[in-house]
């Protein structure tokens, strides 16, 4: 081999595998960082190209001179997102939140009101009316058609009144708009992980954040920048403002539940059965929910953490983690075409023995490698 390359006379594809052979160590391993995609490139690509080229994976969202800095995360307002001992619901961001936090105040609560205010009037009256002293020969009356038909009449009006908004309530819940973006919800004893299929498929583990005394030496505890005690949490979940989220939810081990009562969200999470719901959120911010299914020992200390942010800071914080924004198309690694591209002067310049077939058996390569024998 090494004869027939002095003589020029080696294939191409050989020499290529010559020269792999005998390529530094280091190069080799520069390239392996450059993920599952790199496997499919071009053994024979230079290592200029390697060092050059983004490839696929964590590293091609980085910046080129380095890590991608740390993402500043919000603090929470006051009121906003947070219990604050309201005897109400609280404020809701999403659409389907504010339609069930009208229904409720301004149409079951009305309802609920009148009924029970009809209620005590005609207690009071039939009271009054009826008793022993007014009524010295009680009447002998058994039935009275108006009032049969009234007191069958009424329910049944009540509950269509309360079942024609409700049932539009359910399907807006139940019949989300197009997703721009999904997140899958795991629950675990007793943490959360959320995984982003839409952004690389990377996944973030979510634990709650202890108190300072609660924390061994040098472990992050919470602050008031992180929330509220027992809803603080160490990674948030992250969605972009104004985008249609649409969240699977299920379990690892037995069943939670995924609430957000800021987003009127409360869904199962149950091993084996893949549960969905969506929400829109305009206002960026911090909003904290917990587990609302009794789930074990530690049910009590799953808390759920949900930053809203600009579509321009997701995709920031999308490159903190090391995934892809869907409209971004990373550079793709090297392949065997790429890499064996020659410009038309270098096919110029080119010696006439490289320029020969790789094929041994032809006329003008036989004299010569019996030469070189």
């Amino acid at each position: 081999m090494i004869a027939l390359a002095a003589a020029g006379m080696v294939p191409a594809a050989a020499q290529g595998q010559t020269a792999t052979t005998a390529a530094p160590q280091e190069q080799q391993q520069a390239a392996t960082p450059a993920g599952p995609s790199a496997a499919a490139a071009n053994p024979a690509a230079t290592p200029a190209a390697t060092a050059t080229d983004p490839t696929p994976g964590a590293s091609a969202v980085a910046p080129a001179t380095g890590a991608a800095p740390a993402f500043q995360h919000a603090a929470p307002t006051p009121g906003i997102g947070v219990p604050d001992g309201r005897a109400g619901l609280q404020d809701q961001f999403s659409p389907v939140g504010k339609e069930a936090a009208a229904f409720h105040n301004n149409w079951l609560l009305v309802l609920c009101a009148i009924i029970s205010a009809v209620v005590l009037i005609l207690l009071i009256y039939v009271i009054l009316k009826f008793r022993r002293g007014a009524n010295p020969v009680p009447s002998r009356t058994s039935h009275n058609t108006v009032v049969e038909v009234i007191w069958t009449l009424a329910p049944v009006l009540i509950l269509v009144a309360i079942a024609v908004p409700s049932i539009r309530l359910i399907r807006h819940q139940y019949s989300p708009p197009p997703a721009d973006l999904t997140v899958k919800v795991v629950g675990n004893q007793w943490y959360w992980t959320y995984q982003y299929p839409d952004n690389g498929g990377f996944e973030i583990v979510s634990n709650m954040l202890h108190e300072k005394g609660e924390q061994p030496a040098g472990a992050k505890f919470r602050t008031d920048a992180d929330g509220p005690k027992l809803l603080a949490v160490d990674e948030r979940l992250v969605i972009p403002a104004g985008k249609v989220v649409k969240f699977i939810v299920t379990s690892n081990d037995v069943i939670h539940s995924f609430a957000m009562p800021a987003f009127w969200i409360k869904t199962d999470a149950n091993p084996g059965i893949l549960n969905e719901t969506w929400v829109k959120v305009d206002r960026p911010g911090v909003y904290f929910g917990q587990c609302s299914e009794l789930c074990g020992a530690r049910h009590g200390f799953m808390p759920i953490a949900i930053e809203v942010v600009t579509p321009e800071r997701y995709a920031q914080w999308v490159a903190t983690k090391g995934g892809t924004m869907p409209g971004a198309t990373p550079a793709a690694a090297p392949d065997s075409t790429g890499s064996t591209t020659v410009s038309p002067a270098a096919v110029t310049a080119a010696p006439t023995p490289a320029a020969a077939p790789a094929n041994s058996s032809a006329p003008a390569a036989t004299p010569a490698a019996g030469a070189a024998n």
